[in-house]
Parts: C-alpha cells; structure tokens; sequence
C-alpha cells in the first residue's frame, strides 16, 4: 500500500541518545540503532520511499525527559528537542510531522509547552514516554492525578492527540531473574496498560470527553482483556464512581496503533474490540525494523478498505492533515 502514514517513529539528539543506549548500548545493533535515531532526511526518507510511506510523524527516544528527576533541565531540554524537530519537519513538510516532547514533571510548564508546539510550531499532538520521575530518582508520578487535570483540560482545547508512550513497569521486582521480560516483550505493556486504565478510572474522561489518547502495540493488551476488567469491576466495584464502563472510553476515547505489534489475528481481534476507525498504521522505527511494520502490514489478509483506514485515513482525520494532503494531491 501506498501513501501510509506512520506514528511511533523516533529521533533522538545527541543529548537524548544515552536514554535509549542504556537498554540497547551493550548489545551488537547499538551501532546501528544510534545512526538510524539520529539520521531523519537521508536512510530514514529512503526506507519510506521503498516501503510506500508517505509521513512519518516523529517523537523524541524514550524515557528521556520522563526519567529526569531536575524539572528546570527537563522543560529546557523539551524545549531544545521541540525546536530541532521543527527544523528538520520544516526541510520535508510533505514528509515529515511532529508530535511534541513533554516535561511532565511540572504540568503547567507541559501545557505550555505543548501550546506552542501546536500554535507555533504546527505539530500534531504530544508523544510523552509514560509515567514521569519528579525531583526523586526512581518515583513515578502516573497522569492520572489531579493536579495533572488542568493540563489535561488544555489538552482537550487545543485538540491535540496525546501518544501514551511505552515505559518500563516503575516497580521491577517482580521481574527479578527475568531480565527478558523487562522493557518491550512485556513489561513496556503491562506499564502502559495499567496507565491507560487509571485515566480511564479517575474519571477524567467525564471530565473531558473530547479527549483522544494514542496507544502503541495494538492497545498493549487491553483489546484482549478490558472485558474481564469490567466484568469484575460490576461485580465488586470497591467505590469507583466512573459514569462508563472501561470499555466505552476505550472505544470513544482512546486509538492504538500497530507499532511493534505485527500480527495479524491480533490486529483483527483489535479491529473487533475497538473498531477500525480507531486503529492506526506505526513501525516503533528504529526500535523495530520499517520493513517488519509495513511488509507486514501490506500483506494483511483484512478488507482493503480497512486498511486503507488504518494505514492513511484515520491519521488523516485525528492529525487535520486532509487538507495538506488534498493541497499537494
């Protein structure tokens, strides 16, 4: 398929990098992984040409900004990383877009931040690597609380998509003699999966309806498992007072996309729990290999109206990019 648009796709600058060498520094694909984080117009544009996408919108390497415990050097930092993004989407308009690097440790300055990356800089939303370390190494503040609700509520005026990224489970004990079940094969999902669902049962999308919130890797699970959480949460519902079930602010409120996730029943069973509307095309590039994500995807055995949805129409629509694209049709 031509034409795709592709979320999850990453860059770092050289002050970023040391985020992503710490997981990936000691094994053989370092070399390669930190060419490919830091190259945007020269292998990176090759691949989309070979590979049929036709955007890429792109997000600063994880945790970065999230594992800074000093808030004045991580909203610095943001501010640095927005602005270099912004450089280079300028150099490939028609190729490129932005989704906004975040210091969560202060909300204010976020909602800030994020402000002028929509209004100025013309991104299309925010990318924020899951729960924040604030002031204490190791501490983990979830997004949920409510003095995070006024950002939230700046979120929703200035309509910009919000990618809950993947992070590490905060607490890691439970993994201990198990280092392979750490970060993607399981621990990224069963982390950002438990965020998505304290949102869901703070009440915040009561609150703020209009809300869009991005998941990766096909839900992180929740496609699969959101019916059992709401199943029992009827049966023994210990004071929470949501007015909706999980499950329709899963549906109404939330998208997921296929980054790192490239299998097809599991794509179809995503289609029937939250529907095709609300599914979107990603690799997790340089994480995962772009020619996994879309020969995979190309080769789908689902309607090909669907995956034209998924792979260009629904990001089309939750980005504003109709006319853009319309423009240079």
């Amino acid at each position: 398929m031509r034409g795709k648009i592709a979320l999850e796709e990453h860059f770092a600058i050289e002050e970023t990098l040391g985020s992503s060498e710490g997981p990936h520094g000691a094994s053989e694909i370092w070399k390669e992984l930190k060419s490919n984080l830091l190259d945007i117009q020269d292998k990176r544009l090759a691949k989309m040409d070979k590979l049929g996408i036709e955007i890429s919108v792109l997000s600063l390497n994880a945790p970065v900004l999230q594992a800074m415990t000093e808030r004045k050097a991580a909203a610095e930092l943001a501010i640095r990383a927005n602005d270099f993004l912004a450089e280079q989407v300028a150099k490939r308009p028609d190729r490129f877009r932005g989704f906004a690097a975040l210091a969560m440790q202060d909300p204010d300055v976020a909602a800030k931040e994020l402000t002028r990356c929509m209004k100025e800089l013309s991104f299309v939303g925010a990318l924020v690597n899951g729960y924040t370390e604030r002031d204490v190494p190791n501490s983990a503040v979830h997004y949920d609380l409510k003095e995070y609700w006024p950002f939230w509520e700046q979120v929703e005026k200035l309509n910009a998509p919000f990618y809950l990224h993947a992070r590490d489970l905060s607490r890691q004990e439970v993994f201990a003699g198990h280092p392979w079940l750490l970060t993607a094969s399981w621990s990224f999902g069963v982390e950002t999966a438990t965020h998505a669902l304290r949102l869901m049962c703070s009440g915040l999308f009561d609150q703020y309806p209009k809300l869009k919130i991005i998941l990766g890797h096909l839900g992180e699970g929740l496609p699969f498992s959101i019916w059992r959480a709401d199943h029992r949460i009827e049966k023994d519902p210990r004071g929470i007072t949501i007015k909706k079930k999980l499950n329709d602010y899963f549906r109404q409120n939330f998208y997921v996309t296929t980054s790192g996730n490239f299998h097809t029943m599991s794509l179809i069973d995503t289609m029937l729990e939250i529907g095709t509307d609300h599914i979107l095309f990603a690799s997790d590039f340089p994480f995962e290999n772009m020619e996994d994500a879309a020969e995979w995807f190309d080769a789908a055995s689902i309607n090909e109206y669907d995956k034209l949805k998924i792979g260009r129409l629904n990001s089309m629509k939750l980005f504003g990019l109709e006319k853009a694209l319309s423009a240079k049709a």
